[in-house]
């Protein structure tokens, strides 16, 4: 929910722009398989993130309009030197960056000035009160098979532990759930 609020709060998207997702790192053949996403790259697995942003050059052709971060770090760095002019960042996350000791810096902010991009973070709580019309507008859709979700299931509270951890290492593939009973 705070996803989809933010994005189009943040950063109205207009139909032909260009965006880039950042999300979680384990997900490469479920987006580019199953959900037709036109490419996909797990981060941690990229030794050079601006390379690899231009690699897909056809998705890209005049750079990122809108950048949704949920991985911050090296990953914003490299998508600064790849954003359009008047470029749009929504940042909802930074999850390459939460259990480093010294997070990472930011190299590249000047291209956030000579590039005119607007950055701006969010939170779950600057959303809340949208929640039962995110309902309203998505519940159809996921009825009708329009959007799919996946969601992976940890069984019993005693699992919950390393479900988090595997979070933060990308092992889950979609949201992360710790079945504590059964209804």
């Amino acid at each position: 929910m705070t996803a989809y609020a933010g994005f189009h709060e943040v950063c109205s998207p207009k139909k032909g722009e260009y965006v880039f997702v950042s999300a979680a790192s384990g997900a490469v053949d479920l987006l580019k398989n199953r959900f037709g996403f036109d490419d996909a790259f797990n981060y941690n697995e990229e030794h050079d993130l601006d390379a690899t942003l231009k690699r897909p050059i056809q998705y890209f052709p005049e750079g990122i309009d809108i950048y949704f971060d949920n991985v911050g770090g090296k990953t914003l760095d490299a998508v600064l030197l790849n954003m359009r002019t008047h470029g749009r960042v929504a940042v909802c996350g930074m999850i390459s960056q939460y259990n480093l000791d010294q997070p990472e810096g930011i190299k590249n902010m000047m291209h956030i000035m000579f590039k005119r991009i607007h950055v701006k973070g969010f939170s779950f709580y600057d959303y809340h009160h949208l929640y039962p019309k995110f309902l309203d507008t998505v519940l159809p859709y996921i009825k009708e098979g329009k959007i799919v979700y996946v969601e992976d299931i940890a069984e019993g509270l005693e699992s919950g532990s390393a479900a988090l951890v595997g979070l933060f290492k990308g092992r889950n593939i979609g949201k992360q759930v710790v079945a504590v009973a059964q209804e």
